[in-house]
């Protein structure tokens, strides 16, 4: 059987305090888009994992998908399976795609294999793979908040609008990225400013990753900028970067973008 992993993106994000447990504890909003990955599994006589598409760096055992296998294996008797990916949403680019593959692959499991789990036991099992996976689960607008796995849904639709990404030649670490930003206790806040009209977003909702990899990586800022030029209603970083959003009215005329960067439209 296949399936099409989405991708999402954040608008917002407050990085609010350091956990004990090596977390933080955060606030933003994840919105589902239309750049996807393809899952495939098959019967076979042992576990096995291979992709296509983008490289995936790594190794086998470490893919979320064959630790959710091995985790849902633990409650059901599972059978060996051939799984293949092919990668599309790009890596490194705050998009979530290592997670959404990884909802994707429980879900799969649970279809193929008649498991009868139910969407909060399945959320539960991705909740265990990382903090975003379980968003995945039933990917739809949501507030996110605690690591980024508790949620409260969101009426959000940017349907009537042309979201377009665009994913620089740039690498942004999750490590990096939060050595580079400094918690700040303002939980909440978001909740409030994603009901206000998306021409206020742009004075309002920041993502708190920004300053720090901007200034390390200035051909990102140089994207989001771009994406004000012509004439974006709100651009952002998501998540942990490096891909940079922007919402517009029409369908941007991107020509100079697409020369260096990957430039996904209408997404």
């Amino acid at each position: 059987m296949i399936t099409f992993p989405n991708a999402k993106i954040n608008i917002g994000l407050n990085v609010i305090q350091r956990r004990a447990d090596g977390y933080h504890n955060l606030e933003t909003v994840f919105y589902p888009i239309n750049i996807k990955d393809a899952l495939e599994i098959l019967p076979a006589d042992k576990l096995s994992f291979q992709s296509s598409g983008i490289d995936i760096p790594g190794r086998m055992e470490d893919n979320l998908c064959i630790k959710g296998y091995h985790l849902i294996k633990r409650d059901y008797d599972l059978p060996p399976v051939k799984i293949h990916l092919h990668k599309n949403i790009p890596i490194g680019a705050g998009l979530g795609g290592g997670s959404a593959d990884a909802a994707f692959f429980i879900k799969l499991l649970n279809q193929t294999f008649a498991l009868d789990l139910t969407i909060e036991q399945m959320t539960d099992y991705a909740r265990q793979l990382g903090a975003d996976c379980a968003f995945f689960i039933e990917s739809k607008p949501v507030y996110a908040f605690g690591k980024g796995d508790e949620f409260l849904a969101l009426n959000l639709d940017l349907s009537r609008h042309k979201i377009v990404l665009v994913m620089p030649e740039a690498h942004v670490s999750t490590g990096e990225a939060y050595r580079g930003v400094k918690a700040a206790p303002v939980q909440g806040v978001l909740r409030e400013q994603i009901l206000e009209p998306i021409s206020e977003w742009r004075h309002n909702i920041k993502n708190d990753f920004e300053n720090s990899v901007f200034r390390n990586h200035p051909v990102i800022r140089g994207v989001k900028a771009a994406l004000y030029e012509a004439g974006a209603l709100y651009a952002s970083m998501s998540g942990s970067g490096a891909s940079v959003f922007g919402i517009f009215n029409e369908t941007p005329d991107l020509l100079v973008l697409e020369k260096t960067n990957r430039v996904f439209y209408n997404v």
